[in-house]
């Protein structure tokens, strides 16, 4: 398989009372939209079918990785940009250019408890991602295969269930 095709890791912010990980279970598919910064934004068009995103419960008490979804659609244009009774519509986006991009994610399994982000901090595979930095507020970050598997083994479960 061509390296391009390779299973990419990534790390999905969400306030857990705004839209949290029982909530995309309950759905079980939602847009990931409504990200309107440009790095995050690219990261999202970088996304494949298939890839791996561990769910963060943002702002919240833990803050930490609540769960794993699954990409289950590729970038697409965010609706909400040309909805103007939204918070996220975007004036200066044209239809035919869109600025905004979101995909698709379903839940594929819980963490037995939110692992919190002093936890993470501890974690030598997470000393370099900017997560654990004072200061990022990005909601979509690349994570590596080894701050993953690091993550799962420290909510005790192992990646059999990929």
């Amino acid at each position: 398989m061509p390296a391009s095709c390779a299973l990419q890791f990534w790390l999905l912010k969400s306030e857990p009372d705004v839209f949290g990980y029982p909530d995309l279970v309950r759905v079980g598919r939602e847009a990931w939209n409504g990200v309107r910064n440009y790095q995050a934004r690219n990261f999202l068009r970088q996304m494949r079918e298939g890839d791996v995103c561990l769910f963060y419960h943002s702002n919240a008490k833990p803050a930490g990785i609540a769960g794993v979804a699954r990409v289950a659609r590729t970038a697409y244009p965010d609706d909400l940009q040309f909805d103007p009774a939204s918070a996220y519509f975007d004036p200066a986006s044209p239809p035919q250019q869109p600025r905004w991009s979101m995909v698709d994610v379903e839940p594929v399994r819980a963490f037995p408890a939110v692992l919190g982000l002093d936890t993470i901090r501890s974690l030598p595979e997470w000393q370099d991602s900017p997560l654990v930095r004072k200061g990022t507020r990005l909601s979509v970050l690349p994570v590596t295969a080894e701050q993953f598997d690091a993550a799962l083994k420290a909510a005790g479960l192992n990646a059999d269930f990929l």
